[in-house]
């Protein structure tokens, strides 16, 4: 089935941190889902046909002038509405409730009082743990609705106008930490919205391929293929459905960690690509002598980057498509009115605009654990689809400092030790990231009886679910021990292993 006659649930995005999240656990119930501005003109969401919609959370105050409202004609569409948190409170605004200043704030796990388990609420427990995140409140709501749930300080926690299908809670069931959560949103998808559940990861394949197909005809494709999932899985959509008419370039900018170019290079020759492999280790590392500002890295990176490609490139003559592994947190960030602060993405360095090439996005439409699941469905090896990210600039930004041949040895065999023992520990599935990050400072230390004065490898662990905000994994004793003597036993002049233990925020991820 192809997304366009797909059962389409639409999320209306009004700025909310969970936007995202919802349209997880939608897609998670086999239902496509699709988040849009808030400010959609109604005739283009009319348009796509939606089964149901639902309103975001968000961080503003609905009563305050330019606060964000969709067009009011949404919730007369006969379509099923969901609200969530803003989503709620705009929802009972709209439609005549009244909506102000809570008396008292909630934050956190809070204990809800179901007041008529029908509905969404079907199948609840007279008081359920919710999530809730809210200073503003539905005070009552509009004439035609029910409530359907509420806190100790919270008059309407849910309410529901079963003639006309509109339901709003004030708490997030997108979040693990509203147990029932998912069972809500399964009943407005299946019960209230009518769908099916036809949406699958199964038959995308065949559908991108045939698009991609019918969007190439006879024309030459090139593909900047990082060995990361993103790009991986789009060129081995593009490569089935096009073969040697692509051309995959892999540069190898001497930045990669342990035995990740041999990898990438041994795995899609053996898969039939067209495959030409740039070795560009010397150049890079030129370019970067005496660089210590971390911008300035990522910039003459990134730059060269593109030099490289361009190079390449041209030597291949006409060409007519680029490959890009975008996927749909990078359109949402990038392109919605509520979210285009956060960061635009540029894959490629903003390359399809420089040489005029058409793009092919083949998971634009996708989560990376879509993307992880497709590229299982698609035969990739496990190395490549489950590994860490890693980012563009590679290891330049865990070295702090000047970036040398000497320092990249280091670090990449302290790298490879990090994710040998998380390995062997069973935990790299777990965890987001776990990685080494060589400060540029050395230490004193004792070694065979004798005074050294060596680097200091820092262990690196997060876990997180976007990379937006991360916290420090607890990893046992017992494996930063096996991690640290690993190290300093067989790193050359390291002498002393450390663990962060910063969350993001106030750190980052990375170091650089």
């Amino acid at each position: 089935m192809a997304l366009e006659d797909q059962e389409r649930i639409i999320i209306l995005d009004f700025g909310g941190q969970y936007a995202q999240l919802i349209a997880r656990r939608v897609r998670e119930q086999k239902v496509y889902a699709e988040i849009l501005p808030f400010d959609t003109p109604l005739a283009e969401i009319k348009a796509r046909q939606p089964r149901g919609i639902i309103f975001s959370g968000g961080p503003a105050t609905v009563f305050v002038p330019g606060a964000p409202k969709c067009d009011p004609g949404v919730l007369a569409l006969g379509v099923p509405v969901l609200g969530i948190c803003y989503g709620h409170q705009l929802m009972a605004y709209l439609l005549g409730g009244k909506v102000g200043p809570a008396e008292r704030r909630e934050y956190g796990r809070t204990i809800v009082t179901v007041d008529e388990p029908r509905g969404i609420l079907q199948d609840w427990e007279r008081q359920e743990q919710c999530w809730m995140s809210h200073g503003v409140e539905v005070d009552e709501p509009p004439a035609g609705f029910t409530v359907l749930a509420h806190t100790a300080t919270t008059p309407v926690a849910a309410m529901g106008d079963f003639t006309r299908n509109l339901y709003g809670v004030q708490f997030h069931p997108e979040v693990v930490h509203t147990p029932k959560g998912e069972l809500l949103i399964r009943r407005f998808l299946y019960d209230i919205c009518g769908c099916t559940g036809k949406w699958d990861l199964g038959s995308f394949a065949e559908e991108a391929i045939a698009a991609i197909k019918e969007q190439v005809g006879n024309g030459q494709v090139i593909c900047a293929l990082s060995g990361g999932v993103d790009s991986s899985v789009a060129a081995t959509l593009v490569h089935w459905a096009v073969g040697d008419q692509l051309t995959s370039i892999f540069v190898d900018h001497g930045l990669l960690r342990q035995g990740e170019a041999e990898q990438v290079v041994t795995t899609f020759r053996k898969r039939g690509f067209k495959l030409i492999h740039v070795d560009a280790r010397e150049r890079f590392l030129k370019r970067l002598a005496g660089v210590v500002d971390p911008e300035k890295k990522r910039k003459i990176i990134g730059e060269e980057f593109i030099r490289v490609f361009e190079e390449e490139a041209r030597r291949l003559g006409r060409v007519d498509f680029l490959v890009q592994g975008t996927v749909y947190p990078d359109v949402i960030e990038s392109g919605t009115a509520t979210a285009a602060t956060i960061k635009s993405h540029h894959n490629v360095g903003g390359l399809p605009e420089k040489m005029n090439l058409k793009l092919i996005e083949p998971l634009r439409l996708l989560f990376k654990d879509e993307v992880r699941r497709l590229g299982e469905e698609l035969g990739l090896p496990e190395e490549i689809v489950w590994r860490h990210p890693f980012p563009g600039p590679g290891l330049a930004i865990r070295i702090l400092g000047e970036v040398t041949a000497e320092k990249l040895a280091i670090l990449r065999q302290a790298d490879a030790i990090v994710t040998e023992e998380v390995r062997a520990a069973g935990l790299y599935r777990k965890v987001w990231q776990a990685f080494a990050v060589l400060p540029d400072i050395k230490s004193v230390g004792v070694m065979g009886d004798e005074r050294t004065y060596a680097y200091t490898v820092a262990v690196r662990a997060v876990e997180s679910t976007d990379g937006m905000t991360a916290d420090w994994v607890r990893l046992p004793y017992e494996v930063l021990e096996k991690i640290a003597a690993r190290i300093v036993g067989e790193v050359p002049h390291v002498n002393r292993v450390v663990y962060d233990i910063t969350s993001k925020p106030p750190a980052t991820i990375e170091w650089e």
